[in-house]
């Protein structure tokens, strides 16, 4: 891999500025950001990670990192799942806390996995990270700039990821225990 930078596939400035935050200097890699049109897999968020990873690898003919971030009902085995982001646009924070209106499970945990391919070769293993963080689903509460956390409850905690402090939420959230693996594995 070299001194080539690897490409993390996001169009989202917050979410590029949030895990540059939450990898900090110690990440070995120069990180740059790079929007691409992968194509929408289906499946579960591993066999989805996988295959954006390598095939944004291939676009950018070097080492990628694509990210998929899930929110999952329990009272809906586990849907939206990897398909929140269809849900969020949709529906929005409120929409996603109506969705759970005739059920008394209101529990659900926010699953981040980010797939590093190193380059494009066919053979390249895709390392995968993941990290959760349990909790509820709530009526939105603060800002609405950032998907559906005005909507979650992480656990053990009276407010919703919206309305957290940066440097708090993102000590506990799915994506940064993901990050802190990722990060992990890169520096040892």
């Amino acid at each position: 891999m070299g001194d080539q930078p690897v490409v993390f596939v996001t169009g989202n400035a917050k979410k590029l500025e949030e895990v540059a935050q939450i990898l900090g200097q110690k990440f070995p890699h120069k990180l740059v950001s790079k929007k691409l049109d992968l194509p929408e897999y289906q499946g579960d968020v591993d066999f989805i990670c996988k295959q954006k990873a390598k095939a944004a690898a291939k676009i950018v003919n070097g080492p990628a990192l694509v990210e998929d971030s899930c929110l999952c009902f329990n009272a809906m085995g586990g849907l939206p799942g990897p398909y929140i982001k269809w849900f969020q646009d949709s529906l929005g924070p409120e929409g996603l806390h109506r969705m759970l209106a005739g059920w008394e499970d209101k529990s659900a945990y926010a699953l981040c996995t980010f797939g590093f391919c190193p380059s494009p070769d066919d053979d390249a293993v895709v390392l995968l990270f993941q990290g959760r963080a349990d909790g509820t689903i709530v009526s939105p509460r603060g800002p609405r700039d950032f998907g559906w956390d005005p909507c979650f409850q992480p656990e053990n905690y009276s407010l919703t990821f919206a309305e957290m402090p940066k440097e708090e939420k993102n000590k506990i959230s799915h994506r940064s225990q993901a990050l802190a693996k990722m990060r992990e594995h890169f520096c040892n």
